[in-house]
């Protein structure tokens, strides 16, 4: 039987890229589809590039069947909590609504296995900030609800066909590939530890922190933080899992403890040896005091063995890359 090929939607993009490098040195078959419009052609380092949208669905169709497709991983989507919160119909579409159009193509042409790209904010602010699968989904922004009625779409489509899933609720993705060959480039970023990063290397005056009255202990928010690279690994193994016959599944993907937003500031100006500039903001919309994983599932059904659970080397791998991409644009 001919090899089958995986598509990887939003390839290009940060968490995508990390996934397709890895499924390239495993030996898979990959083909990437994304529009560019976040992410980046160079950044594709296996496999083929499709530039294209997911809500595509002629464009989507064509290359499931002339690939051979018979594995979606799906990471194509908005992904910026406040920006949804100003624009939640960019959100409904380009997460919701292409989803949709994705998992009709997937159903056409045979698509057996479909590992998606969730989040943690589906639990919103759940009782003591720490959330387990079981935990009542109450998101709070419409990011997390365009994820969700995604979840709702993949149950409803795995129970009336042959589909299996599994879905990934990332909690706070950060670090890059420790290899310094890709990482979070997309201009304009908001994830904590890049904006930390850029600020290091002088492209930005400060770092700001949005909030600091929370009912937590310095009163700045607490995230649970997952490096890239492991959060990678658990695509893989999930496919894996899939492979085996394993019955459809939604995971939390953390390392189950959290940091606060002055923790992971302090461990950038370890990493740069010196200290940062911090402003301090009133608290942005739709943001959480509290989110940590309840994390043992993941581990306990694909076997998830994460190797790097330590902040000061998220944080570390973060400002390589970003010293790397100052190195490119000299």
């Amino acid at each position: 039987m001919s090899q089958q090929t995986i598509l990887v939607t939003g390839g290009a993009g940060y968490i995508g890229s990390h996934v397709v490098r890895q499924l390239g040195e495993a030996g898979e078959r990959v083909v990437t589809l994304d529009n560019l419009s976040r992410g980046f052609r160079a950044s594709v380092l296996a496999g083929e590039l499709v530039v294209g949208d997911t809500g595509d669905g002629a464009l989507v169709t064509r290359v499931l069947k002339e690939q051979r497709v018979d594995t979606i991983m799906h990471f194509a989507a908005s992904t910026v909590v406040p920006e949804s919160v100003e624009n939640p119909l960019k959100y409904y579409l380009n997460n919701t609504a292409n989803t949709r159009t994705l998992l009709a193509a997937a159903t056409d042409a045979g698509v057996r296995h479909f590992v998606f790209s969730s989040t943690a904010a589906v639990y919103g602010m759940p009782p003591g900030g720490v959330a387990g699968e079981d935990t009542p989904t109450q998101p709070i922004n419409p990011y997390g609800t365009s994820k969700l009625m995604s979840e709702w779409m993949l149950r409803d489509l795995a129970a009336a066909t042959g589909l299996r899933y599994v879905a990934l609720r990332y909690f706070n993705v950060a670090g890059s590939d420790p290899g310094g060959r890709i990482g979070q480039s997309t201009p304009g970023a908001t994830l904590l530890t890049k904006v930390a990063a850029e600020h290091v290397v002088g492209r930005r005056p400060h770092v700001a922190i949005y909030g600091t009255d929370f009912e937590t202990p310095d009163g700045t928010g607490v995230r649970d933080y997952i490096h890239v690279e492991d959060l990678a690994t658990a695509h893989r193994d999930a496919l894996a899992y899939l492979r085996d016959g394993g019955a459809s599944e939604t995971l939390n993907c953390g390392y189950g403890r959290g940091y606060s937003v002055r923790e992971v500031l302090d461990a950038m100006g370890r990493a740069a040896g010196r200290p940062l500039v911090v402003r301090e903001e009133d608290r942005r919309a739709g943001d959480p005091p509290i989110l940590i994983a309840r994390a043992d599932r993941i581990r306990r059904v694909l076997g998830w063995s994460p190797r790097h659970d330590d902040l000061d080397f998220i944080v570390r791998t973060v400002l390589d890359w970003e010293r790397e991409l100052e190195r490119r644009a000299a």
